[in-house]
């Protein structure tokens, strides 16, 4: 793995190889969707499928987590495998690498719900987190803006990467 920074300064983790399914199994028997090329792109979560077993299948781990704002997993979900360096990111901070004095509990409340609203479709409801809650807690201006200009554009898919 190694890290690499999109056009907003975002953090990614670049994966060494491609995403590749290697088939449905126990503990990861959802739907994935591809591209033109076969390249995963989406996996819809079926009952009892585990997280680690799911980024084996796709040959994600670790990565699957962080791409998509989860440490839970709820059957019919849907997980976003292949964000856009070019969109802007919002993190999904774990405990120890949020910042000091960072209200990371409603933060992370608000990325969940702004998670299941963009999977519902609620365009709406993503809008009323992000300017009620969201938005207050960014600090550059710079993925304000960026942010901004997807939730307002309601593009599902965007908003996907963005929150769910």
């Amino acid at each position: 793995m190694s890290q690499v920074y999109g056009a907003f300064g975002s953090l990614y983790l670049e994966r060494q190889g491609s995403l590749k399914d290697l088939g449905a199994r126990e503990f990861a028997q959802g739907e994935v969707t591809a591209d033109e090329d076969g390249t995963p792109v989406t996996y819809t979560v079926e009952p009892g499928d585990v997280q680690a077993v799911i980024a084996e299948r796709l040959c994600a781990y670790p990565t699957l987590d962080s791409m998509n704002h989860l440490r839970v997993i709820q059957p019919g979900q849907v997980l976003w495998l292949t964000p856009d360096p070019d969109s802007p990111w919002v993190p999904y901070f774990n405990p120890d690498d949020a910042p000091e004095g960072f209200q990371q509990i409603p933060y992370q409340q608000a990325i969940e719900s702004a998670g299941k609203a963009v999977d519902a479709g609620d365009v709406n409801t993503v809008r009323a987190i992000w300017n009620d809650t969201l938005k207050g807690m960014f600090l550059d201006q710079e993925t304000i803006v960026a942010v901004q200009n997807v939730v307002d554009s309601g593009d599902l898919d965007a908003l996907r990467q963005l929150f769910s």
